[in-house]
């Protein structure tokens, strides 16, 4: 399965443009932190890219995403990828025991919240966003409430990597396709402000 027709899996079954965005950044996390563990880059790209290709068509934690298991089986999707997509929803109860697997969960959740912050900023961008900022937002749980912190925290401890360095590595990994995400905002990509 390459990347290729990963994506048509989502462009088949995912309508709504923030879901595509947010399996796209998720998959930059994927692609990022491959690179830095010496691991298959495209694989790992296509388990972030793919994990929620089903939500649409199957938004309820007692279908997703084990109901879309027969479509990515029928697409030649491998046993290893679908074991991943599997393992990043706790409720299958598939067990995360690779770096791959342990690595979604951790990529996941985070995305949305990092996202969020980046759109209240005045740059409304990734491009000079930090950690330190979503740490100031992180402490207030009405914001981007869906994110659970709890989730987010367990799953970076079980990846193995420091929180805030997570956040850290999760951003510069999503500023690699800050036009693709719609949050390069009214800055370039070195963090001066765009020409009026």
């Amino acid at each position: 399965m390459d990347r290729t027709e990963a994506l048509d899996i989502v462009h088949e079954y995912v309508k709504a443009n923030n879901l595509v965005n947010h399996m796209l950044a998720v998959e930059a996390a994927m692609r990022f932190y491959a690179e830095k563990l010496g691991q298959d880059v495209e694989t790992w790209g296509v388990v972030g890219l793919l994990h929620d290709f089903d939500w649409e068509i199957h938004p309820t934690l007692e279908e997703h995403p084990q109901a879309g298991v027969p479509i990515l089986q029928e697409r030649g999707v491998s046993e290893e990828i679908i074991r991943a997509v599997l393992s990043h929803a706790d409720h299958t109860g598939v067990e995360r025991i690779t770096p791959m697997e342990k690595a979604l969960a951790a990529c996941d959740e985070v995305t949305g919240l990092i996202t969020a912050v980046a759109l209240v900023r005045p740059s409304r961008s990734l491009y000079d966003l930090t950690a330190s900022s979503v740490k100031k937002k992180w402490k207030d749980k009405a914001f981007a409430a869906g994110a659970n912190r709890d989730d987010i925290t367990h799953a970076a401890q079980d990846f193995g990597v420091d929180l805030w360095e997570h956040v850290d590595n999760v951003i510069v990994a999503m500023r690699r396709i800050a036009p693709e995400l719609g949050l390069e905002g009214n800055l370039n990509p070195n963090g001066t402000p765009k020409a009026q």
